[in-house]
């Protein structure tokens, strides 16, 4: 990670890299590959964005947000398990949904058995209705909750969950991202897993990875060589006529092609000549922000889910992630350890207060479910800001993206990660958006994805 020779463009033709989180060092180990080695800048002290790990000095280790890995890509699994010297550690996904006191599994459309008895008939009325009735006009993600599921469990479960993980309502937001994220069940599966606990296996995830020790940014640090990495570089000003990038510690360097996994709404506005309508756009992408709540008790907490989602408005985070059960080596023994998720938006939420004031909050929560049963039993307890933490697909997002990566195409900027592309891409998404950001800039379409 030299800071010298930052105006040398060197024989790799100047390929510049903005941005060492997952996408950054997708696109350097595919210039890698090549016999190039690019430089990566980032505004942190660190490397890593959004996958990195922090150790706590009090034994615990934590990520900023909620991390695994279950990607189909051998390609990526070889990256990663390499990353990791082969330490890292797997098994079956298993997530579960907190509401008004119940624990069920995850999805919960196939698995109501145990909620209160209306409820469960109400929600398989409502579903054979929806299912025998005509096929309804899809405009939003509204009309599309009400026609897969019907309106008691779209009211009741994702609907509720909307509102806390995306900040919007759903009759806000378009259905481009769903992919297979929210499963559509037959009325066999839905009557199954109304009569029954737990009888189906239909969530999109089954095994997951997670490295043994070090937390989540051990599958990407061995990658991190691929690259001339200089950190605390924030870019203040992209000239691309002159190729030029200005930092805000003084320095400069030239590119000769130039990849960013910036978020877009932050690039923009750092182009030299960008026009109005593209600044315009930018600032109408929409994404959530995300207080992180760490919380670690003196006590082992087993639990059989990785993480949980929560629907009650009176408990402020939308997800929990079990740190014990990703890697024992995350909390210090005989202990457990709490990330909670509570989100927030510029354009629909805003943060109020400080990211420590949600701690309190975050525990009371916590208490409320039964993850943590006292007070005295927390020994450890921080918050991490996240402003970039997930794309929202509301009706802005298409035609303002669409101006932006036809301007960025214009001027010969390539883009890639999750908020380059601007989209709801994991991890190893990510990593292969990079690559094939890289290949754009070679001119050349080698490997596989």
């Amino acid at each position: 990670m030299d800071d010298m020779g930052l105006n040398d463009g060197g024989e790799d033709g100047g390929f510049a890299i903005l941005g060492s989180g997952v996408g950054g060092l997708g696109a350097a180990n595919q210039l890698s590959e090549h016999g190039i080695r690019p430089k990566l800048y980032d505004m942190r002290p660190r490397p890593g964005g959004l996958t990195s790990s922090f150790g706590s000095g009090d034994g615990f280790t934590f990520d900023e947000g909620v991390h695994i890995s279950f990607t189909k890509s051998d390609r990526v699994k070889e990256l990663f398990a390499a990353s990791t010297g082969q330490q890292f550690e797997t098994g079956q996904v298993y997530c579960n949904n907190f509401w008004q006191g119940h624990w069920i599994k995850h999805p919960a459309q196939v698995n109501l058995h145990g909620l209160p008895t209306d409820l469960v008939v109400n929600c398989i009325r409502d579903f054979v209705a929806a299912s025998t009735g005509p096929e309804p006009e899809i405009r939003n993600y509204e009309d599309w909750l009400m026609a897969a599921f019907g309106p008691t469990f779209a009211n009741t479960f994702p609907m509720l969950y909307t509102r806390k993980y995306h900040t919007t309502e759903a009759a806000n937001m378009t259905t481009d991202w769903l992919g297979p994220r929210l499963y559509r069940p037959n009325l066999e599966e839905v009557l199954r897993g109304a009569l029954a606990h737990e009888p189906l296996d239909v969530f999109y995830v089954n095994e997951y990875r997670y490295p043994s020790e070090g937390g989540f940014e051990g599958f990407v640090r061995g990658l991190y060589g691929r690259a001339d990495i200089h950190c605390d570089h924030e870019v203040t000003r992209i000239d691309p006529v002159a190729k030029r990038l200005s930092f805000a510690n003084g320095r400069a360097a030239e590119y000769g092609k130039l990849i960013s996994s910036i978020p877009l709404p932050k690039l923009v506005p750092l182009i030299a000549g960008a026009p109005a309508d593209v600044l315009e756009a930018a600032g109408k992408l929409a994404c959530s922000q995300s207080v992180v709540v760490n919380i670690g008790i003196n006590r082992p907490a087993e639990s059989r889910a990785q993480w949980s989602y929560f629907y009650d408005e009176d408990i402020p985070f939308a997800r929990v992630s079990y740190r014990r059960a990703l890697a024992r080596a995350s909390v210090p023994e005989g202990c457990a350890a709490y990330q909670a998720e509570i989100y927030f938006s510029d354009k629909y939420r805003p943060l109020t207060g400080t990211p420590e004031d949600w701690i309190e909050p975050a525990i009371e929560g916590l208490l409320k479910c039964g993850l943590v049963q006292d007070r005295e039993e927390i020994i450890h307890r921080s918050a991490i800001w996240i402003p970039f933490a997930n794309v929202i697909f509301d009706h802005d997002r298409r035609p303002a993206l669409d101006t932006v990566h036809g301007y960025l195409d214009d001027i010969g900027i390539g883009y890639c990660g999750r908020f380059g592309n601007w989209g709801y891409i994991w991890t190893d998404a990510a990593f292969l958006s990079g690559e094939r950001a890289a290949r754009r800039a070679l001119g050349a379409t080698v490997g596989a994805d």
